[in-house]
């Protein structure tokens, strides 16, 4: 990488939340990957330090990376890690095309281009391609379900990561990936068993690229196939810890009609992986409000009637936490396509980072986002990158 292309973070400074849980929350989406770096290197900065990190296929690694360093380390490891998979992942193009090429079809086809090339050549440290193919192999041999072998992966995970840290469980890990037997969503966390390179993989292997990563018996696929977010998961897992959220998606829900053939297949990404963060936080928000509604009921209520069964269920099921979650939503350059997500050239994934630390500083100076909820309001949302919402229309009638 050209010197001076990322600034080594200074000392933290001291966070100025008084949250009782922070959680690091990061979607699948590939080479788009580095953008979630780059809001980490943010956080870090501001000394807002994660208490828990989840994460879906590429933010499965990135997630590993986090949690799998000590501090001082995690953006030198993350940064080596986004080296190496940018590293002739272009043949060497972009450093060609450093400075010579702008204007958004330029781009757009140099971009093209260097997605080509992983594709021919796969990604150093990550994946490369079958030889034979599998179109070659009979049914049920090893490699005939997939086009890339990610054994390069597994070396760089145990090289970059220290499991046994993640599983000394100072910072709670989480990852999901799908069980292709059943078809069920299934979390690997760190807080109801151990953690090693296999549940990284399984949560990044998207097919038909890759193939499925075996544990325990089962076979498991990427985690986007499903749900390509780990926000449920996490506000599900009840804590009663005042909890702020840090919500880092690849894929933005909303967008342009497309024009084009070129610009179906690029929507089509983007409704598939997107999270629906909106539907998912309201729906919580509604959760949550009537869970403090009850607590005030809980605290007005006779003794006798407290101790029946009904309100003791009530009681088990209501959250006294209050809770922060802020949107941090990548919006793509026009020139962006459909390989987006495959297209791992040196010049574009500095711009991916870059774009997530500046994103991130632009939420932090918010001072809101850090600090609790109070009132009557138990669960705010807060999105200061992407663009606000259409105005519901009335109904004519």
């Amino acid at each position: 990488m050209a010197s001076g292309a990322f600034a080594r973070p200074e000392p933290p400074k001291p966070t100025a939340t008084t949250f009782e849980s922070v959680a690091l929350l990061l979607q699948g989406g590939g080479a788009l990957g580095a953008y979630q770096a780059g809001v980490y290197e943010a956080l870090l900065e501001a000394g807002v330090e994660p208490t828990w990190i989840a994460g879906i296929s590429i933010g499965a690694i990135n997630s590993a990376i986090i949690a799998g360093n000590p501090r001082e380390a995690r953006v030198d490891r993350l940064r080596e890690f986004w080296e190496l998979v940018s590293d002739a992942g272009d043949g060497g193009w972009s450093r060609l095309w450093q400075g010579r090429i702008t204007g958004d079809r330029p781009r757009g086809w140099a971009n093209q281009l260097a997605a080509g090339q992983v594709m021919a050549r796969g990604i150093p440290g990550f994946f490369a391609p079958r030889l034979p193919p599998p179109s070659f192999l009979p049914p049920g041999a090893k490699g005939a379900t997939s086009w890339y072998d990610t054994v390069a992966l597994r070396g760089t995970l145990e090289r970059l990561v220290d499991f046994d840290r993640i599983n000394a469980r100072a910072m709670r890990f989480s990852v999901g990936a799908v069980n292709v037997r059943t078809g069920n969503f299934a979390y690997f966390d760190s807080a109801a068993g151990r953690i090693g390179p296999e549940h990284i993989m399984a949560s990044a292997a998207l097919p038909p690229a890759f193939e499925a990563v075996e544990i325990d018996g089962e076979f498991y696929w990427d985690g986007g196939l499903v749900s390509n977010t780990p926000l449920e998961w996490v506000l599900s897992s009840r804590s009663d810890l005042d909890t702020l959220v840090f919500h880092v998606d690849l894929w933005c829900a909303r967008g342009e009609l497309p024009r084009d053939l070129a610009g179906v297949a690029v929507r089509m990404k983007e409704v598939q992986f997107s999270s629906r963060t909106r539907a998912a936080t309201d729906q919580f928000r509604r959760l949550q409000t009537l869970r403090a509604a009850f607590n005030e009921l809980l605290a007005r209520m006779p003794p006798e009637l407290a101790a029946t069964p009904q309100a003791r269920l009530l009681a088990a099921a209501s959250d006294p936490a209050v809770y922060n979650i802020v949107q941090l939503v990548y919006r793509s350059a026009t020139y962006e396509g459909q390989s987006k997500d495959y297209e791992f050239s040196r010049r574009t994934m500095e711009e991916h980072w870059m774009a997530g630390r500046r994103d991130a500083l632009i939420t932090l100076s918010h001072p809101e986002v850090l600090t609790r909820p109070h009132g009557a309001q138990t669960v705010k949302v807060y999105d200061f990158i992407s663009p606000q919402p259409e105005p519901t229309r009335k109904d004519p009638s």
